[in-house]
């Protein structure tokens, strides 16, 4: 997929979390600040289980509302209210077990460009872009469910980079899949970075967690540190 224009207007997209607290009932999931991300950087976030790696990447990307909340964005602050219109339209966030719909690959792919109103021949064009990008071509008039693991996260993953976010955040995108699986991943958002994303990924895979250029951070629920 060719370089384009991202992130909406917005400026220099680093991103920083000065402050953020969530919790669930009694229980303080996250609570801490001062952490500045990089684009045209891996950044990978292990932890424990529990210890709030995906509420991070939702609260982060305004799918979920923390208790308290500060963040710098493009330029921009958000300390809480609604979420920027610019920033949904700057980030992206695939969910560890994608949702697919039905349809075609082709139709789930175009599905985000038709909420975000792109003219119809830019969808088709970022279609095949997509998924050429993906590797999906072979299996393009295959029923989304019968694709195999890794299959269905290159679905979900090009879905994402059609449209072409300047933040991509991925919750274990290499969770339960077999090797050849996770270094056709692993490929796919390597070549976001290279493209100047920001991308995000909690992870416990080593191999991300290993691989070279990626920042590395490790979280509890007090603090989220650079190793």
């Amino acid at each position: 997929m060719g370089a384009r224009t991202r992130g909406a207007g917005l400026s220099a997209p680093g991103l920083s979390i000065q402050r953020i607290v969530k919790r669930y009932g009694e229980r303080r999931v996250l609570d801490f600040g001062s952490a500045h991300f990089e684009p045209g950087v891996l950044h990978v976030v292990e932890g424990d289980n529990g210890a709030g790696k995906t509420t991070l990447l939702k609260c982060a990307s305004g799918l979920e509302v923390a208790d308290s909340i500060d963040m710098n964005f493009g330029g921009q602050r958000f300390a809480g209210g609604a979420f920027p219109f610019e920033w949904r339209a700057a980030m992206v966030y695939v969910h560890q077990h994608p949702y697919l719909f039905s349809g075609s690959l082709a139709a789930n792919i175009e599905y985000g460009l038709k909420r975000r109103d792109v003219p119809p021949h830019a969808r088709a064009a970022r279609v095949r872009d997509a998924m050429a990008w993906a590797g999906l071509e072979h299996v393009a008039n295959i029923a989304p469910r019968k694709l195999s693991g890794g299959e269905k996260q290159r679905l979900a993953l090009a879905r994402a980079a059609a449209l072409e976010p300047a933040v991509l955040l991925a919750d274990e995108p290499t969770a339960n899949l077999d090797r050849a699986a996770r270094e056709q991943v692993h490929v796919l958002l390597d070549s976001l970075v290279q493209r100047g994303t920001l991308v995000i990924v909690a992870t416990h895979d080593p191999a991300l967690l290993g691989k070279q250029g990626a920042q590395r951070w490790f979280l509890s629920e007090s603090a989220l540190l650079k190793q």
